[in-house]
């Protein structure tokens, strides 16, 4: 995670206003299968960004610290989540979050574990979690065949994006993520989910993500330019749809729980 903390320091704005949010059927999941309860669950949330992943359970009462690298990030998860008294957010990483051990039941992070350096994260993650704790990983996946506006969506990325196919969640195998979860075991859950943007919202949607060419960066005027033909090609009523799979990992880390 070190490597790309500071991937997001000019996009705030745009990840703000423009990234997906998660379904409440994700909380509804978590509490089912790992037995949550917001009186008693204290949750923990690497890479919590601008908050967007820490709301879904502060808004259902849950106790939430945010872990951050990214100044200008988790001040603004500060800035945005200030009006609930059970949030903080401290400077750290998924390897090393700064905070004492066993002091989380659950451990999430959402739109996040593809940048941890995987063998340090997980002993982080055995240290900060209480015993029989949980952990969930989750994204919000775009479907990049499921129409052909995201399928001209995915080869602009590609012609335009020079590391997006390097940094690309997608690129993690479910083997990569249950080797996590060893010797524990986790379980994938989808739900679909979906943007609708115009043409404001899909340039600021696109330039939210960090191997997308920055206002200002070589290759930035090629791509919007690309995109506003695609956009005006395969907009309905002046509107393009990002559809999404939100994919939950959900488990344990401890062989013992149930």
């Amino acid at each position: 995670m070190s490597a790309s903390t500071g991937r997001f320091t000019d996009r705030v704005d745009d990840y703000v206003r423009y990234r997906p949010r998660y379904p409440d059927a994700v909380l509804a999941l978590l509490e089912r299968e790992l037995e949550l309860v917001p009186e008693r669950t204290r949750v923990v949330d690497i890479g919590t960004g601008t908050g967007i992943s820490a709301e879904l359970f502060l808004h259902a009462g849950y106790s939430v610290v945010g872990v951050e690298p990214n100044a200008a990030m988790r001040a603004t998860a500060e800035r945005l989540l200030a009006s609930y008294e059970r949030f903080r957010c401290v400077d750290g990483a998924a390897e090393a979050t700064n905070l004492p051990a066993a002091c989380a039941d659950l451990v999430v992070a959402a739109q996040a574990f593809h940048w941890f350096d995987r063998e340090r994260a997980r002993d982080e993650v055995h240290r900060i979690l209480a015993p029989g704790g949980g952990l969930a990983l989750l994204w919000n996946g775009r479907k990049p065949d499921a129409t052909p506006f995201l399928q001209g969506y995915e080869a602009t990325l590609r012609r335009w994006a020079s590391d997006y196919t390097k940094v690309n969640h997608q690129n993690l195998t479910d083997a990569e993520i249950a080797s996590f979860f060893a010797p524990g075991t986790c379980a994938l859950h989808l739900f679909s989910n979906h943007q609708d943007f115009d043409w404001e919202g899909l340039l600021g949607r696109a330039l939210s993500s960090s191997y997308v060419p920055a206002r200002g960066q070589p290759g930035h005027d090629d791509f919007v330019a690309a995109l506003r033909e695609l956009f005006l090609s395969e907009a309905v009523s002046g509107r393009v749809r990002f559809e999404y799979d939100t994919k939950v990992y959900v488990g344990t880390l401890d062989s013992t729980h149930k």
